[in-house]
Protein backbone atom coordinates (compact mmCIF):
# COMPACT_ATOMS: atom_id res chain seq x y z
CA UNK A 1 0.00 0.00 0.00
CA UNK A 2 1.30 3.46 -0.91
CA UNK A 3 2.25 6.07 1.66
CA UNK A 4 -0.58 8.30 0.47
CA UNK A 5 -3.17 5.52 0.84
CA UNK A 6 -1.97 4.70 4.36
CA UNK A 7 -2.17 8.35 5.38
CA UNK A 8 -5.62 8.73 3.85
CA UNK A 9 -6.99 5.83 5.90
CA UNK A 10 -6.65 7.81 9.14
CA UNK A 11 -9.82 9.73 10.13
CA UNK A 12 -7.79 12.87 10.74
CA UNK A 13 -6.64 13.03 7.13
CA UNK A 14 -9.34 11.21 5.14
CA UNK A 15 -11.11 14.49 4.23
CA UNK A 16 -7.98 16.08 2.77
CA UNK A 17 -7.72 16.61 -0.95
CA UNK A 18 -5.61 14.29 -3.07
CA UNK A 19 -3.06 17.08 -3.56
CA UNK A 20 -2.72 17.65 0.21
CA UNK A 21 -2.44 13.92 0.86
CA UNK A 22 0.24 13.59 -1.78
CA UNK A 23 2.16 16.55 -0.37
CA UNK A 24 2.04 15.20 3.18
CA UNK A 25 2.85 11.66 2.03
CA UNK A 26 6.00 12.99 0.35
CA UNK A 27 7.14 14.26 3.76
CA UNK A 28 6.79 10.86 5.43
CA UNK A 29 10.14 9.37 6.41
CA UNK A 30 10.69 5.63 6.76
CA UNK A 31 12.28 4.43 10.00
CA UNK A 32 13.29 0.80 10.51
CA UNK A 33 13.29 -0.98 13.86
CA UNK A 34 14.58 -4.38 14.88
CA UNK A 35 12.61 -6.73 17.18
CA UNK A 36 12.27 -5.31 20.74
CA UNK A 37 13.79 -1.99 19.65
CA UNK A 38 12.15 1.03 21.29
CA UNK A 39 10.26 3.46 19.06
CA UNK A 40 9.70 5.94 21.87
CA UNK A 41 9.45 5.82 25.66
CA UNK A 42 6.89 7.12 28.09
CA UNK A 43 7.66 10.64 29.30
CA UNK A 44 9.53 11.67 26.15
CA UNK A 45 8.46 14.85 24.41
CA UNK A 46 6.39 13.90 21.39
CA UNK A 47 6.83 15.68 18.11
CA UNK A 48 5.80 13.13 15.47
CA UNK A 49 3.08 10.74 14.35
CA UNK A 50 3.83 7.17 13.30
CA UNK A 51 2.15 4.87 10.76
CA UNK A 52 3.00 1.16 10.70
CA UNK A 53 4.16 0.29 7.19
CA UNK A 54 5.18 -3.29 7.95
CA UNK A 55 5.73 -5.51 10.97
CA UNK A 56 4.07 -5.17 14.38
CA UNK A 57 4.41 -2.48 17.06
CA UNK A 58 3.37 -2.82 20.71
CA UNK A 59 2.05 0.07 22.77
CA UNK A 60 2.52 -0.57 26.49
CA UNK A 61 2.99 0.93 29.93
CA UNK A 62 6.31 0.01 31.57
CA UNK A 63 6.21 -1.52 35.07
CA UNK A 64 5.96 0.90 37.95
CA UNK A 65 8.28 -1.24 40.08
CA UNK A 66 11.54 -3.01 39.18
CA UNK A 67 10.93 -6.57 38.10
CA UNK A 68 7.30 -5.91 37.15
CA UNK A 69 5.70 -6.69 33.82
CA UNK A 70 4.66 -4.33 31.04
CA UNK A 71 0.97 -3.49 30.74
CA UNK A 72 -0.04 -4.20 27.14
CA UNK A 73 -2.33 -1.54 25.66
CA UNK A 74 -2.55 -2.69 22.05
CA UNK A 75 -0.65 -4.24 19.17
CA UNK A 76 -0.54 -2.31 15.90
CA UNK A 77 -0.18 -3.67 12.38
CA UNK A 78 0.07 -2.23 8.87
CA UNK A 79 -1.90 0.97 8.36
CA UNK A 80 -2.51 1.70 12.04
CA UNK A 81 -1.44 5.04 13.49
CA UNK A 82 -0.07 5.99 16.89
CA UNK A 83 1.28 9.13 18.52
CA UNK A 84 -0.86 11.46 16.38
CA UNK A 85 -1.80 13.81 19.23
CA UNK A 86 1.82 14.90 19.55
CA UNK A 87 1.38 16.71 16.24
CA UNK A 88 -0.64 19.34 18.07
CA UNK A 89 0.90 19.55 21.53
CA UNK A 90 4.28 19.31 23.19
CA UNK A 91 3.28 17.05 26.06
CA UNK A 92 5.20 13.94 27.14
CA UNK A 93 4.29 10.55 25.70
CA UNK A 94 1.69 8.76 27.81
CA UNK A 95 2.95 5.27 26.87
CA UNK A 96 5.92 3.48 25.33
CA UNK A 97 6.17 1.79 21.95
CA UNK A 98 8.48 -0.90 20.70
CA UNK A 99 8.76 -3.13 17.64
CA UNK A 100 7.71 -6.74 18.22
CA UNK A 101 9.06 -7.87 14.86
CA UNK A 102 11.33 -6.27 12.29
CA UNK A 103 9.19 -3.25 11.48
CA UNK A 104 9.10 -0.17 9.31
CA UNK A 105 7.12 2.91 10.33
CA UNK A 106 6.36 6.15 8.53
CA UNK A 107 7.04 9.31 10.52
CA UNK A 108 5.32 12.66 10.06
CA UNK A 109 6.88 15.37 12.21
CA UNK A 110 5.06 18.35 13.66
CA UNK A 111 7.37 20.75 11.77
CA UNK A 112 6.52 19.15 8.41
CA UNK A 113 2.81 19.26 9.17
CA UNK A 114 2.90 22.92 10.29
CA UNK A 115 4.95 23.88 7.25
CA UNK A 116 2.40 22.27 4.93
CA UNK A 117 -0.55 23.81 6.75
CA UNK A 118 1.07 27.20 6.31
CA UNK A 119 1.02 26.61 2.56
CA UNK A 120 -2.44 25.04 2.32
CA UNK A 121 -5.27 26.88 4.06
CA UNK A 122 -7.72 24.21 2.89
CA UNK A 123 -5.80 21.48 4.71
CA UNK A 124 -5.65 23.63 7.85
CA UNK A 125 -9.42 24.15 7.80
CA UNK A 126 -10.04 20.40 7.31
CA UNK A 127 -7.77 19.45 10.22
CA UNK A 128 -9.31 22.10 12.45
CA UNK A 129 -12.74 20.74 11.55
CA UNK A 130 -11.66 17.22 12.46
CA UNK A 131 -10.24 18.39 15.80
CA UNK A 132 -13.43 20.34 16.49
CA UNK A 133 -15.48 17.22 15.75
CA UNK A 134 -13.37 15.20 18.18
CA UNK A 135 -13.75 17.91 20.82
CA UNK A 136 -17.51 17.94 20.26
CA UNK A 137 -17.67 14.17 20.69
CA UNK A 138 -15.61 14.43 23.89
CA UNK A 139 -17.89 17.14 25.27
CA UNK A 140 -20.94 15.04 24.42
CA UNK A 141 -19.37 12.08 26.19
CA UNK A 142 -18.66 14.16 29.29
CA UNK A 143 -22.12 15.73 29.35
CA UNK A 144 -24.13 12.54 29.12
CA UNK A 145 -24.54 9.73 31.59
CA UNK A 146 -22.45 6.78 30.47
CA UNK A 147 -23.70 4.15 32.91
CA UNK A 148 -26.74 2.20 31.71
CA UNK A 149 -28.39 -1.13 32.42
CA UNK A 150 -27.88 -2.43 28.91
CA UNK A 151 -28.92 -5.98 29.81
CA UNK A 152 -32.29 -4.72 31.03
CA UNK A 153 -32.73 -2.64 27.87
CA UNK A 154 -32.04 -5.68 25.68
CA UNK A 155 -34.41 -7.87 27.68
CA UNK A 156 -37.20 -5.29 27.38
CA UNK A 157 -36.91 -5.35 23.58
CA UNK A 158 -37.11 -9.15 23.22
CA UNK A 159 -39.90 -10.67 21.15
CA UNK A 160 -42.17 -13.45 22.41
CA UNK A 161 -40.18 -16.07 20.48
CA UNK A 162 -36.89 -14.85 21.94
CA UNK A 163 -38.30 -14.90 25.47
CA UNK A 164 -39.63 -18.42 24.86
CA UNK A 165 -36.20 -19.56 23.65
CA UNK A 166 -34.57 -18.15 26.79
CA UNK A 167 -37.12 -19.88 29.00
CA UNK A 168 -36.57 -23.21 27.21
CA UNK A 169 -32.79 -22.87 27.52
CA UNK A 170 -33.17 -22.01 31.21
CA UNK A 171 -35.47 -24.99 31.77
CA UNK A 172 -33.15 -27.39 29.93
CA UNK A 173 -30.34 -26.62 32.35
CA UNK A 174 -32.32 -27.46 35.49
CA UNK A 175 -33.14 -30.50 37.60
CA UNK A 176 -36.81 -29.78 36.99
CA UNK A 177 -36.39 -30.69 33.32
CA UNK A 178 -34.49 -33.88 34.17
CA UNK A 179 -37.15 -34.85 36.70
CA UNK A 180 -39.93 -34.11 34.22
CA UNK A 181 -38.34 -36.33 31.54
CA UNK A 182 -37.77 -39.16 34.02
CA UNK A 183 -41.31 -38.84 35.36
CA UNK A 184 -42.80 -38.81 31.86
CA UNK A 185 -40.75 -41.90 30.94
CA UNK A 186 -41.94 -43.81 34.01
CA UNK A 187 -45.56 -42.73 33.47
CA UNK A 188 -45.43 -43.69 29.78
CA UNK A 189 -43.99 -47.13 30.52
CA UNK A 190 -46.38 -47.90 33.40
CA UNK A 191 -49.43 -46.64 31.53
CA UNK A 192 -48.70 -48.78 28.50
CA UNK A 193 -48.18 -51.82 30.73
CA UNK A 194 -51.34 -51.41 32.81
CA UNK A 195 -53.83 -50.29 30.18
CA UNK A 196 -55.87 -53.06 28.51
CA UNK A 197 -55.19 -51.52 25.11
CA UNK A 198 -51.76 -49.77 25.20
CA UNK A 199 -51.56 -46.66 23.00
CA UNK A 200 -47.78 -47.04 22.52
CA UNK A 201 -46.61 -50.51 23.38
CA UNK A 202 -42.96 -51.51 23.84
CA UNK A 203 -40.52 -50.43 22.32
CA UNK A 204 -42.45 -47.14 22.60
CA UNK A 205 -41.95 -45.90 19.05
CA UNK A 206 -44.23 -42.89 19.47
CA UNK A 207 -42.51 -41.89 22.73
CA UNK A 208 -39.09 -42.09 21.01
CA UNK A 209 -40.46 -39.89 18.23
CA UNK A 210 -41.62 -37.30 20.78
CA UNK A 211 -38.22 -37.32 22.50
CA UNK A 212 -36.46 -36.98 19.14
CA UNK A 213 -38.59 -33.93 18.29
CA UNK A 214 -37.87 -32.38 21.72
CA UNK A 215 -34.11 -32.95 21.30
CA UNK A 216 -34.20 -31.53 17.77
CA UNK A 217 -35.92 -28.36 18.94
CA UNK A 218 -33.69 -27.98 21.99
CA UNK A 219 -30.51 -27.42 19.98
CA UNK A 220 -31.61 -24.35 17.96
CA UNK A 221 -33.42 -22.83 20.95
CA UNK A 222 -30.34 -23.16 23.16
CA UNK A 223 -28.08 -21.70 20.44
CA UNK A 224 -30.48 -18.76 20.00
CA UNK A 225 -30.36 -18.09 23.74
CA UNK A 226 -26.55 -18.39 23.82
CA UNK A 227 -26.20 -15.94 20.92
CA UNK A 228 -28.41 -13.49 22.76
CA UNK A 229 -26.27 -13.92 25.87
CA UNK A 230 -23.19 -13.08 23.79
CA UNK A 231 -24.92 -9.91 22.57
CA UNK A 232 -25.66 -8.94 26.17
CA UNK A 233 -22.03 -9.52 27.19
CA UNK A 234 -20.72 -7.43 24.28
CA UNK A 235 -23.17 -4.63 25.12
CA UNK A 236 -22.11 -4.76 28.77
CA UNK A 237 -18.43 -4.65 27.80
CA UNK A 238 -19.04 -1.67 25.52
CA UNK A 239 -20.94 0.12 28.27
CA UNK A 240 -18.10 -0.58 30.72
CA UNK A 241 -15.66 0.87 28.19
CA UNK A 242 -17.73 4.07 27.86
CA UNK A 243 -17.91 4.43 31.64
CA UNK A 244 -14.15 3.91 32.04
CA UNK A 245 -13.41 6.32 29.20
CA UNK A 246 -15.63 9.00 30.70
CA UNK A 247 -14.03 8.51 34.11
CA UNK A 248 -10.58 8.79 32.56
CA UNK A 249 -11.49 12.00 30.75
CA UNK A 250 -12.99 13.46 33.91
CA UNK A 251 -9.87 12.56 35.89
CA UNK A 252 -7.63 14.16 33.27
CA UNK A 253 -9.75 17.31 33.31
CA UNK A 254 -9.70 17.33 37.11
CA UNK A 255 -5.91 16.97 37.15
CA UNK A 256 -5.62 19.84 34.67
CA UNK A 257 -7.84 22.01 36.88
CA UNK A 258 -5.81 21.10 39.97
CA UNK A 259 -2.56 21.92 38.15
CA UNK A 260 -3.98 25.27 37.02
CA UNK A 261 -5.19 25.99 40.57
CA UNK A 262 -1.77 25.07 41.99
CA UNK A 263 -0.01 27.31 39.49
CA UNK A 264 -2.37 30.19 40.25
CA UNK A 265 -1.92 29.68 44.01
CA UNK A 266 1.86 29.62 43.65
CA UNK A 267 1.73 32.82 41.62
CA UNK A 268 -0.36 34.52 44.28
CA UNK A 269 1.96 33.36 47.06
CA UNK A 270 4.94 34.69 45.11
CA UNK A 271 3.18 38.04 44.68
CA UNK A 272 2.41 38.17 48.41
CA UNK A 273 6.05 37.41 49.30
CA UNK A 274 7.36 40.11 46.99
CA UNK A 275 5.02 42.71 48.48
CA UNK A 276 6.69 42.92 51.93
CA UNK A 277 10.13 42.80 50.32
CA UNK A 278 9.33 45.83 48.20
CA UNK A 279 7.96 47.70 51.19
CA UNK A 280 11.07 46.94 53.28
CA UNK A 281 13.28 48.08 50.39
CA UNK A 282 11.46 51.35 50.17
CA UNK A 283 11.72 51.82 53.95
CA UNK A 284 15.46 51.27 53.82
Amino acid sequence: MSHQALLGKHPMFDELSAADLEALASRLAEHHFMPNETVFSIGERGAAMYIVLSGEVEIFLPPSKPGGENVLLKNLHQGQVFGELSLFDDKPRSASAKALTESTVLVLTREDLIEHLGRSKTAAVVLLGELAERLRETNALLSQRAAANVVKEIEQSLTFGQRLADKVAELNGSWAFIGAILGLTVFWSVANRLLPRPFDDYPYVFFNLVLAIVVTLQGPLIVMSQNRQSVKERAQAENDYRVNLKNELNIERLLADVAAFREDTQRRFTALERGPQKESGRAG
